[in-house]
């Protein structure tokens, strides 16, 4: 599917973003392993979310989505071999925390997904895992997965990368092993995993980036709504202060400080993004962002920042080909080995559009403000890439074709949709 953009004469309006992935999908998985019905409220319904849950029913939950997701699980130690391999889909992240939920439970079972997920590394999960006292073997470091019944122990292991999807494997194998289990972030993640484990009645301590796991008898079944996925919103966050005439708001945004490092960079580009009517919902911070056309200046990024915000990195490259000055983006060698190579893949793209842009070993250097033109660009069957390419489009002049477009339902099947709400011609 192709889709066709071109600048509207304003942005106004007022959207609720789907809600959050990384929620929906540790839900369905977690909830697997409690003791009696774990409901979310306004669950996902993408790619990804729907294969954690095909995965959660494949190992024997009972599985019903609706206007509420609701996982009847089978205890700690509860699950049973599934009948055929695990299919992840493309979703990395249900394939990195499957492994590790799986790796002590006592039986065989295969992990497997679609040929874009086979290509992703695999090795940083199966080596903790491994030490750990799991059996697992891959193809070159990639999926298919093939687990083997074993018993595991605690280990204290520190990540060579900040990974949040490795650090909630370990984390997950720890519930079935023998001793503590503890991680060492060489920078912060987000925490998602370690918040949910601690509202199901685990011992999870985190104290700077060091989380250390004691193994509970159980986990407790849990209700929650989740919120609206920040990752999600950043693109109409990036929209709305590039476009010249703008005026959004976005509803119920979860504003997890593991999450929001581009809120901090935009800000540090001098955006004017408000935060109202901040509450909580299951141990996650809330909130309405209120965007406004916004002059931006140029900022280099590095370290800490970068890891907290490595999803967003594509969009706020966008944001910099109108920033004034030169963005240094640095330590983001992990782009290489997302859905697509982002780096090299978000260079190419975005110069077909005109902007000033250069790839480095571990980021990219962007110069503007560059006006952007009409192009054809290709989504690389990267929801994200899409997506980040699509905000572009809404500051080009005349028209861009974004081929491959449908690949943006892998989290976000209504983003085309909510995008023409927002467009008042």
């Amino acid at each position: 599917m192709n889709q066709t953009l071109a600048p509207p004469r304003r942005m106004l309006g007022r959207l609720r973003p789907p809600s959050d992935r990384s929620i929906t999908v540790r839900a369905a998985l977690l909830g697997a392993l409690a003791d009696g019905e774990t409901r979310v409220r306004h669950p996902l319904d993408s790619d990804d979310a729907q294969a954690a849950m095909h995965c959660a029913r494949a190992l024997g939950a009972a599985v019903e989505f609706g206007e509420e997701l609701v996982i009847t699980g089978r205890g700690l130690r509860g699950l049973h071999a599934p009948a055929v391999p695990l299919h992840c889909d493309s979703s990395g992240t249900t394939m990195r925390l499957l492994a590790g939920l799986v790796a002590g439970l006592g039986f065989d079972c295969v992990i497997d997904g679609s040929p874009q997920l086979r290509r992703r590394p695999m090795r940083r999960i199966s080596e903790p895992l491994t030490q750990m006292g799991a059996r697992i073997g891959d193809v070159n470091g990639c999926a298919p997965l093939t687990l083997r019944a074993a018993a595991l122990r605690g280990i204290d292991y520190s990540l060579p990368v900040a990974s949040a999807q490795v650090k909630s494997a370990i984390l997950l194998a720890g519930l079935n092993a023998t001793g503590q289990t503890t991680t060492r972030e060489p920078a912060p993640t987000r925490d998602h995993t370690e918040r949910m484990l601690r509202a199901m009645g685990v011992d999870a301590r985190t104290q700077g980036n060091t989380t250390t796991l004691t193994p509970p008898a159980a986990l407790h079944a849990i209700s929650l709504t989740a919120p609206g996925d920040f990752s999600s919103a950043a693109f109409f966050i990036v929209a709305g202060l590039l476009h010249p005439r703008a005026d959004i708001t976005l509803l119920d945004v979860g504003i997890n400080p593991t999450r929001t490092g581009l809120l901090d960079a935009l800000r540090m580009m001098g955006a004017a993004i408000a935060v109202e009517n901040l509450s909580d919902e299951g141990g996650e911070p809330v909130a309405a962002l209120r965007i406004q056309s916004t002059g931006l200046r140029g900022i280099e990024i590095a370290g800490d920042l970068t890891a907290r915000m490595i999803d967003e990195l594509p969009v706020l490259a966008v944001a910099a080909t109108q920033a004034r000055g030169v963005t240094v983006v640095r330590d983001a060698q992990e782009l290489r080995v997302k859905e697509s190579n982002r780096l090299e893949g978000l260079v190419a793209e975005l110069r077909k559009l005109g902007a000033q842009i250069e790839a480095t070993p571990d980021g990219f250097v962007v110069e503007g403000p560059t006006p952007l033109r009409g192009a054809n660009v290709d989504g690389l069957g990267d929801h994200r890439m899409a997506m980040s390419l699509a905000a572009a489009a809404l500051v080009a002049t005349g028209e861009t074709t974004l081929l491959g477009a449908e690949c943006v339902a892998k989290t976000y099947p209504e983003f085309f949709a909510d995008l023409e709400r927002l467009m008042e011609r």
